[in-house]
């Protein structure tokens, strides 16, 4: 084993799980010596494809140090996560966490301080964020190519799979919350949510999220379990220009010159116009651009990320705090939705 070699344990191996494990055995840094995983299934084809790694079916710390484990990357669901990081990191370890976090802004706080605590880097797994097309679109927003972002609109459809541990919201809209406060380096202060269950009692399928941001940053989030065509969209909308993400088309990134120019704005009045020659608005609409990406598959990036951020002793860009800063806004989504959209106040970062 070389000497930079991080020996990793995988806890969890399902839906997601079998991405995360490709990406961990061809990570050439990495050595997977482990993977504990409670559904005999899951052991039958972890033999079938990786016959020489070990599966276990219950998570015991005696177990990572016989492996001897440096991290652990946790791919179980949501609500396992904060008691099996909260371990993971108190033995010493590195941890990785898929999304979300924790399901609660006290569970993430206190994954936190484990962490600092110990000297250990804890990451949570916003694949997104890895994305060229999303960081693209990022680097054009912060380049002031679609001048001032005025709001967004985020779509996140499809038909299934349903979960019956959490609801659509807590499901789906962390990816376009993580997005969001990526793309605005932001977080948002208000939120109100209205989520409807259709197949599921108090589940909802269905969400409509609104966000605002401290700077006049106005996002829509739609997000669903039930609708017939798969779409992954977010429009940005600026004063100069406009931007279409769409990660199921062929061509993800679309940037429009189009927008609404204020004709002789140093001449308008705060109340009525004098005249129709005063203050005129036009619409413009001009070309389409699609950039060129070097598009990388985001989670071999990710995997990168905390193989680096490992060895070079930094908080990886998707850190706990990362991680807090959306559980955040879910909770106060979950509120929201609870008292019939009521508009909440999100609590403000560390």
């Amino acid at each position: 084993m070389a000497e930079n070699t991080v020996r990793i344990v995988q806890i969890g191996c399902g839906y997601w799980g079998p991405n995360v494990l490709r990406n961990l055995v061809n990570h050439s840094n990495i050595e997977l010596v482990g993977v504990i995983d409670t559904d005999p299934q899951v052991k039958n084809w972890i033999k079938e494809h990786y016959p020489d790694i070990p599966v276990q079916a219950n998570f015991d710390l005696d177990l990572l140090d016989h492996w001897q484990a440096q991290a652990v990357v946790i791919a179980t669901p949501a609500h396992t996560h904060y008691d099996l990081a909260i371990q993971v990191l108190s033995s010493g370890r590195h941890c990785l966490v898929e999304k979300p976090l924790a399901r609660t802004s006290k569970e993430c706080e206190a994954l936190i301080k484990a962490a600092s605590s110990n000297g250990q880097i804890l990451m949570v797994g916003h694949t997104f964020l890895y994305n060229s097309v999303v960081r693209e679109l990022r680097r054009i927003i912060k380049s002031g190519d679609l001048g001032e972002i005025y709001y967004s609109h985020a779509q996140r459809l499809n038909l299934g799979r349903i979960r019956k541990d959490i609801d659509v919201a807590w499901n789906l809209a962390p990816h376009d919350i993580s997005i969001l406060i990526y793309l605005f380096d932001n977080s948002p202060v208000r939120v109100a949510a209205r989520g409807v269950s259709f197949i599921q009692k108090q589940i909802a399928d269905v969400a409509f999220l609104e966000l605002e941001f401290p700077d006049g940053k106005y996002a829509l989030i739609h997000v669903s379990w039930l609708d017939p065509q798969k779409i992954r969209r977010i429009t940005i909308v600026g004063s100069e220009k406009m931007a279409v993400y769409d990660d199921v088309a062929e061509k993800k990134l679309t940037i429009y010159d189009k927008g609404v120019d204020r004709m002789h704005p140093e001449n308008a009045t705060l109340g009525d116009f004098d005249d129709f020659g005063t203050f005129q608005l036009r619409l413009r609409a001009g070309g389409i651009t699609i950039p060129q990406i070097n598009f990388l598959e985001p989670l071999k990036v990710e995997v990168a990320e905390f193989i680096n951020a490992i060895s070079e002793n930094r908080p990886a860009l998707t850190d706990g705090t990362n991680g807090l800063l959306t559980v955040r806004v879910l909770e106060a989504v979950s509120k929201s939705m609870a008292n019939n959209g009521k508009l909440i106040e999100v609590l403000a970062p560390l």
